[in-house]
């Protein structure tokens, strides 16, 4: 970055931060990585003007964009608790995630170590190529000190190239950089490496905002400059949802992306910033890390910004629940291959085959008839990257708020579209929502002044639709209530034909199967209501014959069941933790179902159709 550039930034931060914050000094910390090849990084933090009485440390149980909790401190050993001058202070453990220091005569400070080996959104992976950092799974912080500012120090490798990639504000060399406040502190993740970086500036935009790709990768740059030139396209594409860019703290945005082998699939927003990783390359899987790209970005308005008032500010010390995810990643999951599409990066088929699988999805999910999305959106803390020993009835009771909400984007957009003849859309009443709870800000960088209710949903859609009954009763139905819109309608004023993917086909339930010591066996639950529930099939347990056959394959299973008929009776042996069991499957016609445009079933559009989906989908 420009010396210049950096003064400026400096300049900002230092008008940003509340007064108080002037006066107080500000937590220090640095980072250094003597013991990176064994996945360990040293972190040493000073907090200094400390009141009177004892100082409660914490490590983060939660990390902004998860909802579940992580219990970060797992993974910290090595804690050392002094004043300034090395001595010991006594301190007690209150819980697994506390320290209460006392004898402190205003100073503190703490050195610790801790383990990292994931890199994705949610925690901390260091190696001896890079330092893919999480704040919340590394760095301690203190009660009381949630509005000081913090300074960070990293000190890279000896020998090593690393320079650093963030949204945090800069210091004064490469490697200082500045927090205003520990919320955006803990938002702000930070990548180390030798990466390649790309950028592009919206002039047209106020301020002209700056956009990097940081990007560690094991591809070429030609492919990154073609990946870069896509982000670019997205990220002018999705201002017109809003009609404007937020106001970037330090007027620069930045995308952090690991595609490497040994990191995981992920994509998690932040702030000003959001991280990408998957252990594809961009190579293989250009098509997919562009629709994370497009997600993430949206995020920047819909969650960082337009916030559910339950998750402001983060809580992370507690699981965070929000009835109200069904549009703060639904929506968001709706218009990431939507703004990919208008923006010339995918093509009519990849969004036509998203939404037909978020379409078949909820109609089909057996979770939809015992929970609301706003039911299922409160079910976050246990489903959100959350893993239990103990086996869930999940398969079946829970629909994801992500397909869900997305499903209703689609069913809203079309149905406000088929309303008003294309007036008013989804981009309308997500402007509306912008400029009351986005765009007015916050008492400082990070916070949300005016975070959102359901009520306050609900008015926005009787505000923009104008008619305050239709928005009663489209939350009472679709997003309160367990009902599904008419798509198959609303599609056909677009020229998509909704229908069944195979139709007149056999089907004994969505089953998950597999092959083990030459039987198939039932991998997870069998799905409300199909016919191998009915029949007494469930999980685990081993199919050996179908239709009087003998099975030693799921394929032979597909295979008997595709030749039956809708209606058909057919036994199905198998065996239950030793118990051979006879039963039978009566099939059904397969329900799944598809979305195709009408001119590759061989119609034509009409002039009318084609206008309004030139409306909705077309490149602006």
């Amino acid at each position: 970055m420009a010396i210049r550039t950096r003064a400026s930034l400096i300049l900002l931060v230092a008008v940003l931060l509340p007064s108080v914050s002037r006066a107080q000094a500000p937590v220090e910390y640095r980072l250094s990585f003597k013991e990176a090849e064994h996945r360990l990084m040293d972190v040493q933090v000073t907090f200094r003007d400390i009141p009177a009485g004892s100082l409660e440390l914490r490590m983060s149980r939660s990390s902004p964009g998860r909802y579940s909790l992580h219990e970060f401190v797992k993974n910290v050993f090595d804690v050392r608790i002094t004043n300034e001058a090395g001595m010991t202070l006594p301190a007690t453990r209150p819980s697994p995630h506390q320290w209460s220091v006392t004898g402190h005569t205003g100073a503190v400070r703490v050195s610790y170590r801790v383990f990292g080996d994931r890199v994705d959104g949610t925690y901390l992976g260091i190696d001896s190529t890079h330092a893919h950092i999480n704040m919340p799974a590394a760095l301690i912080w203190a009660r009381g000190f949630e509005m000081r500012p913090a300074t960070l120090r990293f000190d890279a490798p000896e020998g090593s190239n690393w320079r650093v990639g963030t949204q945090l504000f800069p210091g004064e060399t490469p490697f200082t950089f500045m927090a205003p406040n520990l919320q955006y502190l803990m938002d702000s993740p930070t990548e180390l490496s030798a990466f390649s970086l790309r950028s592009f500036t919206i002039a047209d935009a106020p301020g002209a905002p700056r956009i990097r790709l940081v990007v560690h990768h094991t591809g070429t740059d030609a492919e990154l400059d073609a990946f870069a030139a896509d982000a670019e396209r997205i990220v002018r594409e999705s201002r017109q949802v809003y009609g404007e860019y937020p106001a970037f703290e330090g007027n620069t945005y930045t995308f952090i992306a690991d595609y490497l082998p040994w990191a995981n699939g992920d994509g998690m927003e932040h702030r000003n910033s959001t991280i990408l990783t998957s252990a594809t390359s961009i190579r293989s899987s250009r098509a997919d890390l562009l629709d994370t790209l497009a997600h993430e970005f949206f995020h920047t308005w819909n969650v960082e910004r337009i916030r559910p008032r339950a998750i402001e500010p983060f809580d992370l010390e507690n699981a965070n629940m929000s009835g109200e995810l069904w549009l703060a990643e639904g929506f968001t999951s709706y218009y990431g291959p939507l703004i990919s599409l208008r923006a010339g990066v995918a093509e009519l088929r990849d969004f036509v085959g998203e939404m037909g699988f978020t379409v078949n999805r909820v109609q089909t999910s057996p979770g939809r008839n015992l929970r609301s999305a706003e039911e299922m959106s409160r079910l976050a803390p246990l489903v959100d990257a959350a893993t239990a020993t103990d086996r869930t009835v999940f398969d079946n009771a829970f629909l994801s708020y992500y397909t869900w909400g997305a499903a209703i984007g689609l069913g809203l957009d079309l149905t406000l579209r088929d309303r008003t003849n294309g007036k008013v859309t989804l981009d309308t009443y997500m402007r509306a929502l912008w400029q009351a709870h986005g765009k007015p800000g916050g008492k400082a960088p990070g916070y949300v002044d005016r975070p959102y209710t359901m009520a306050d949903l609900k008015a926005a859609l009787a505000s923009v639709s104008g008619d305050a009954k239709f928005a009663e009763d489209f939350f009472a139905r679709y997003i309160q209530g367990r009902d599904v819109v008419n798509y198959e309608s609303l599609l056909a004023r677009a020229g998509l034909v909704l229908g069944r993917a195979s139709p007149g086909r056999a089907f004994a339930g969505d089953l998950r199967l597999q092959d083990v010591q030459g039987r198939p066996r039932v991998a997870g639950a069998s799905p409300f209501g199909s016919p191998a529930y009915e029949a007494g099939l469930d999980r685990d347990d081993v199919i050996l014959a179908v239709g009087g056959k003998n099975v030693t394959s799921a394929v032979d299973i597909e295979r008997v069941v595709s030749a039956g008929a809708p209606g058909q009776q057919i036994p199905i042996v198998f065996e239950r933790r030793g118990v051979r069991v006879n039963a039978m499957l009566r099939l059904i016609e397969d329900p799944r179902v598809e979305i195709t445009p009408a001119e590759t079933l061989g119609q034509s559009l009409t002039a009318e159709q084609r206008r309004f989906r030139e409306e909705w989908l077309g490149v602006r």
